[in-house]
């Protein structure tokens, strides 16, 4: 990352401990993270109030992810999210939305959900009422497009400070995702070195 690494404290050791709790290691983001734990733990807060009070699937979560983090080219959540959206979808399926291709294994949901995320990341002002409307149609109500939407958003805003701050994937990503998933991220930062 493009930061120093900020002082050992006990706030900036649970970003570290929250990563490695959920992910099995220490992510290098959390090294990003650990210069504002409260904010870290804070954002976490609310992604989690807004999934929680829900009807998102971990799927709908990994389409939407997918789709927007590779719509803004973040190879991280992209590695990260891809080996979700294979466990759910497959890995083809995951590999061709991530590499913005369609896939048969997409449900119309999925193509919807993640049309609608493409689009917020790519011009959020340029959406229209008609672009609503096929969320509505793949299912959608009115709540869940409010969720889909602050939810893309959330996750926006996460990958633009791990981007802009130089956090690289973690090796591990790289080596825990499938075959396909890996190798369709051919966009953002080059994975952090093994070891």
């Amino acid at each position: 990352m493009f930061l120093a690494q900020p002082e050992r404290s006990d706030a900036s050791d649970r970003v570290y401990q929250a990563t490695e709790q959920s992910m099995g290691f220490v992510m290098n983001l959390a090294g990003v993270w650990a210069w504002r734990p409260d904010v870290f733990e804070a954002f976490a807060a609310l992604r989690a109030k807004l999934t929680s009070g829900s009807t998102l699937s971990k799927r709908d979560q990994a389409i939407l992810v997918c789709a927007m983090a590779s719509q803004l080219g973040d190879s991280y959540c992209s590695l990260a999210w891809g080996k979700t959206l294979a466990a759910e979808a497959g890995a083809s399926a995951s590999a061709a939305l991530i590499g913005g291709r369609d896939a048969g294994d997409l449900t119309p949901r999925d193509r919807a959900l993640a049309a609608w995320a493409r689009k917020v990341v790519e011009d959020p002002n340029g959406t229209t009422k008609a672009d609503v409307e096929e969320l509505r149609a793949a299912g959608l109500g009115e709540k869940e497009i409010f969720e889909v939407t602050a939810f893309v958003a959330f996750r926006l805003a996460f990958s633009t400070v791990n981007d802009a701050l130089g956090a690289a994937p973690d090796w591990q990503l790289v080596e825990g995702a499938p075959r396909e998933v890996a190798e369709a991220v051919k966009f953002g930062r080059a994975a952090g070195l093994k070891g």
